[in-house]
């Protein structure tokens, strides 16, 4: 059921000519492979993880058949002892067998088979290659996510303390890329944690709801179980005189069949679907990966933004640098912002996975088509792997994050007064002022300001209008230049950035 291997390579053993050391610096490795993504993530996509899983539903199948009476303990016995030997050695000799047939699955089938003198007669017994291949992927799609939810957990939580961190400290806003009026820090940060819990409750919906196709045959009837079952009862009838014709339609067999899905997807800890063609609904694929792009999208916005606030004339922000760290070839005083640019670099791909999925899904015509085969070798261990990178790094500059608070101060005491304008406006006007007048006066003071500042000078806004005699006419000094204080005009920005971080920690706000 699988694509035709088309390595036309003859030699049964790739690395019996060249060391393994040598080849990987003479044939294409994946940066995936030794580059992006934890060891762990890596070792669950590994092709060692994928034949375990295999060998795992197989035993569980021939299990649930033993208790049926379809097999014998002693076959059952030989391959649970054998089902944990997958090692270079036996991956090579199913790549071996592979080239010979073109069958990925029969192969290690074969594989297995020579290990199990005993039991190897009856491994894929009534089944077909998707009721393995499936039910492995379904809970290797659950390993990673429940992985990706344990790494997405602990950014949630070191995000959630800087929030905390800064939740008072006074900084710009920018709209449309200028500055705004001021908000805080924390405040700032807690848009990307509220976009992460939102992250984490899709992706606890996904890992919740992940099925196994279960043991339904070829097109997902069960016919090749309910024969399996008929021919044991029918053999089991014969013994004690009966002479009745099997049928696939009697409902003695019916009954049986939930019963050796359910044995087998009991051993395994899995659900299945209620219904299926060949394979699972490839929908669950779109939803998993479409789960993962939403992750990547909320750390896409993170990362971006430190780029920006880490370029010099904003300078707010940096990721950490290492002491040995060398930021251009060229320009040896550089400090790019390089992990923040691998999260948006890393997360762009990602974003255009769950569209493979997709055309998977709605593509996959009446039973069942392979076009899918191929390409989900690739998307779903490289959709867990880039985000699996992504959250690692998003978690190291989150905690090594550098505010520079004097960057900010400067930024706020450059453009802060222009946004406090507005308060100073306000107080005028219930001082009895003229509000059309009062904001002529300080429209024209304002852009007299802005120039001042443009031309790299300080701004003067504040100390001129506390020395303007028509503001003095309605406040004193004290009063505008309290006014003018833009550092206080955050609102109830530190209470929500506080409450939001006691809610991703899961702390209770009484």
């Amino acid at each position: 059921m699988n694509e035709l291997n088309p390595n036309p390579n003859p030699n049964p053993n790739p690395q019996s000519s060249v060391s393994k050391s040598e080849s990987l610096i003479s044939t294409y490795q994946s940066p995936f492979t030794t580059r992006y993504g934890s060891e762990a993530m890596r070792a669950m996509w590994s092709e060692r993880n994928k034949r375990l899983l295999w060998r795992r539903v197989w035993v569980a199948l021939a299990e649930a058949q033993q208790e049926l009476g379809i097999v014998t303990a002693e076959q059952v016995a030989d391959l649970r002892a054998h089902a944990g030997d997958v090692n270079e050695r036996s991956i090579a000799r199913a790549l071996e067998i592979e080239r010979d047939i073109q069958h990925d699955l029969m192969a290690e089938v074969r594989t297995f088979a020579e290990q199990c003198a005993i039991g190897g007669g009856i491994i894929h017994l009534g089944a077909t290659s998707m009721d393995v291949e499936d039910n492995a992927d379904a809970l290797r799609l659950r390993d990673a996510l429940s992985l990706v939810a344990a790494c997405l957990r602990d950014l949630i939580v070191t995000l959630a303390e800087q929030v905390d961190e800064y939740a008072d400290l006074p900084t710009m806003a920018f709209t449309h890329l200028q500055p705004a009026e001021p908000t805080t820090v924390g405040y700032r940060l807690a848009q990307y944690l509220q976009d992460l819990l939102m992250d984490e409750d899709a992706l606890r919906a996904c890992l919740v709801g992940i099925r196994g196709k279960g043991f339904k045959g070829a097109v997902g009837t069960s016919a090749s179980y309910l024969e399996l079952l008929e021919k044991k009862e029918e053999g089991g009838e014969r013994e004690s005189g009966s002479d009745r014709s099997p049928t696939c339609s009697s409902s003695s067999s019916h009954s049986l069949t939930p019963s050796l899905e359910e044995r087998v997807l009991g051993r395994l800890g899995l659900e299945a679907f209620d219904v299926t063609t060949q394979v699972y609904p490839r929908k669950q694929d779109w939803l998993a990966v479409n789960c993962l792009a939403g992750i990547a999208q909320s750390l896409y916005k993170f990362a971006f933004d430190l780029r920006v606030l880490q370029s010099p004339p904003i300078g707010e922000w940096a990721e950490p640098f290492g002491a040995r760290q060398v930021g251009s070839s060229a320009m040896p005083f550089k400090r790019n912002p390089v992990n923040a640019e691998k999260i948006d670099s890393l997360a762009r791909y990602l974003a255009a996975l769950p569209r493979v999925m997709w055309d998977n899904a709605a593509h996959n015509a009446l039973e069942r088509t392979l076009d899918d085969s191929a390409n989900r070798r690739v998307v779903l261990a490289e959709a867990f792997l880039a985000t699996d990178e992504i959250i690692h790094v998003a978690t190291r500059l989150v905690k090594g994050l550098r505010v520079n608070g004097a960057q900010v101060a400067l930024n706020m005491s450059s453009y802060g007064p222009f946004a406090a304008t507005e308060r100073l406006l306000m107080a005028l006007v219930k001082a009895g002022a003229n509000r059309q007048e009062m904001h002529e006066l300080i429209r024209q003071h304002s852009l007299q300001a802005w120039a001042r500042v443009s031309n790299g000078e300080a701004n003067p806004l504040i100390d001129a209008l506390c020395a303007d005699p028509l503001v003095m006419h309605y406040l004193s000094a004290s009063e505008a230049h309290a006014l003018l204080d833009a550092s206080v005009y955050v609102g109830d920005a530190p209470a929500r950035a506080q409450a939001l971080a006691r809610k991703a920690r899961g702390v209770n706000a009484n």
